[in-house]
């Protein structure tokens, strides 16, 4: 990849490490051509996927199993559903809970009748089962209270679904787990990394969650029709479209940033190298100044559609419902088609808009450009463990440079006051998921894990303070080996310039909300609605084509809805 992104008039800088690799920032972005589910879709579209649904056996309770295969140039893959009759009581969001609506598993290949039969008594169970290494993934499901039985009840009467209803919700099922890379015995990410259509990050989730959309609202149809065969309907088309799949994501989602400093650097370095390239354009095409308008508008009437109930959340939709109106009128009076008329909208938007609104105006600036910017997903994966290797050679004053260029931050906190140590993050014993403790309510030190890089960084900088500056560090492990995962990540740091935040990650204001929504925007997940500082709910796949109308619609065309929510 490219350090700069250039024209032949002009070279335009990616945004600089300190000012993307802020919570705050992080935890406005949204999603983009670069996103995973719609990095998925282009692909699946480009090369000829064939849908086919194989199996659909449910009953009038939503009981029963289907089978929804995609087949690709090369392999198949084949989601196995199961429906259960849930009694509302037993139906729980929480990562406790031992019974759901539906549960599901991706197939590599075709499952023949003993795989299914092997299934069933394993996937329903989720942790308490175990599956093999043809399975790539295990999800589950619940239904939403709000929505499910309106929609089941309404299209058995023969009538459409309240719009308003449906567009306020969003969701008629939400995930609450879909797990893979080796989870309960599926498949290890290493077996199917080379697997083109596996390469990019995430895509046997997204694979995943896509055909759960699929199954779901095939569910509800044929909810309704074994209910009332005689008077029963199925949802209009556009309808059917603005109905994704909710997710409920916690705690265990947010120490992944840091845990994967090189793939997430290559996420933002990617994200940031698209920006730049649009911005070095030397002369925005009337064409494409065509489409950013009306993108916006479309934009416009998703956040008008993005509820929250987080008081957090409310104030930034305000930001950003405020910046995009601001936006469209900045545009009535700009000229876009000028030298380098998209770097001068940048510049407009980082002067005057909040963080909210510089982000997503980072969304709507590669909208039109997926020419320019669509290949560099194929830059977002990583082989991790190539960078891990410590370079003992390196010397202390090397190391003291890196630290103080990457964590120069840190040095302004005082780390012995209470509120910079105020959070503490570990491994529940029980569920094996990560936890966020209260450092002055309880003493979590012999759990703690290594997720807090800018205070062991100054703790290693403290280690450094009277060593002479052509000391070798391999001297300074073998005395020091507890400041080995610190100088790892210097050196990952200085290799990869946003492979680290930089923020507090323990301290008393931090929101893990955050990091969870950095990682989630580049699933390409939206309506983001907080339910804590802790976990937060989301739509996947809302708006996107299904299965069995991906060739017929057009590429790539649905993260902002076309028309209004009643319509």
């Amino acid at each position: 990849m490219m350090e700069t992104a250039t024209t032949p008039e002009v070279t335009i800088a990616r945004r600089a490490p300190e000012t993307v690799m802020r919570l705050s920032r992080l935890g406005s972005f949204h999603q983009s051509r670069l996103s995973f589910m719609r990095v998925l879709l282009r692909r699946l579209r480009q090369e000829g996927w064939r849908y086919e649904r194989r199996h659909f056996d449910i009953d009038a309770r939503g009981v029963g199993v289907a089978v929804y295969t995609m087949h690709g140039p090369d392999r198949a893959y084949s989601l196995v559903a199961f429906g259960h009759d849930l009694p509302p009581e037993a139906r729980s969001d929480r990562v406790i809970a031992t019974a759901w609506d539906a549960t599901f598993t991706l197939f590599d290949g075709i499952p023949e009748a003993s795989d299914i039969a092997r299934l069933g008594a394993e996937i329903p169970l989720q942790e308490a089962g175990r599956v093999s290494a043809r399975e790539l993934s295990v999800s589950r499901a619940n239904r939403s209270v709000r929505l499910f039985d309106h929609v089941v009840t309404a299209l058995a009467a023969g009538h459409q679904p309240d719009a308003d209803l449906v567009a306020g919700v969003g969701y008629v099922m939400r995930t609450t787990a879909v797990y893979g890379s080796g989870k309960l015995g599926a498949a290890d990410r290493e077996t199917i990394a080379m697997r083109p259509e596996f390469t990019p990050p995430f895509q046997v989730e997204m694979l995943t969650v896509w055909l759960i959309r699929a199954f779901v609202l095939d569910l509800v149809e044929e909810m309704a029709r074994k209910r009332a065969p005689k008077t029963a309907t199925v949802i209009a088309p556009d309808l059917r479209r603005m109905i994704g799949i909710g997710n409920s994501t916690g705690l265990g989602m947010a120490p992944f940033l840091i845990s994967h400093p090189i793939l997430f650097n290559n996420w933002i370095m990617a994200r940031e190298e698209a920006l730049a390239r649009v911005r070095a354009i030397a002369l925005p095409d009337p064409a494409r100044i065509a489409r950013f308008s009306a993108i916006l508008a479309r934009a416009r009437r998703a956040v008008a559609l993005w509820q929250s109930d987080h008081p957090v959340q409310i104030a930034r939709l305000a930001d950003l419902t405020e910046d995009l109106g601001r936006l469209a009128a900045h545009l009535e009076g700009a000229d876009l088609a000028t030298p380098l008329g998209w770097d001068a909208l940048w510049r407009w938007g980082a002067a005057h808009l909040h963080e909210e609104g510089q982000e997503m105006l980072v969304s709507l600036l590669l909208e039109p450009h997926g020419d320019l910017v669509d290949g560099l997903a194929c830059c977002m994966a990583a082989d991790e463990d190539a960078g891990f290797t410590i370079d003992g050679a390196m010397s202390v004053g090397r190391l003291r440079a890196i630290l103080g260029d990457v964590y120069g931050w840190a040095r302004d906190l005082d780390w012995q006051a209470a509120e910079a140590q105020a959070r503490t993050w570990y491994v529940s014993a029980a569920k094996q998921e990560p936890r966020l403790g209260e450092t002055l309510h309880e003493d979590l030190s012999a759990y703690e894990q290594p997720l807090a890089p800018g205070r062991d960084a100054m703790r290693l900088e403290v280690a450094l303070r009277d060593l002479p500056e052509d000391a070798p560090i391999a001297g300074v492990l073998l005395a020091h080996p507890e400041h080995r995962h610190s100088v790892r990540r210097a050196q990952i740091a200085a290799r990869h310039s946003y492979a680290e935040i930089r923020d507090n990650t323990i301290g008393a204001n931090l929101m893990p909300i955050d990091m969870l929504r950095a990682k989630l925007s580049f699933f390409g997940a939206g309506y983001f609605d907080p339910r804590s500082d802790r976990w937060v709910r989301i739509n996947m796949f809302r708006g996107a084509p299904f299965p069995h109308e991906l060739h017929d619609l057009p590429e790539d065309d649905w993260a902002y809805p076309p028309r209004e929510a009643s319509a």
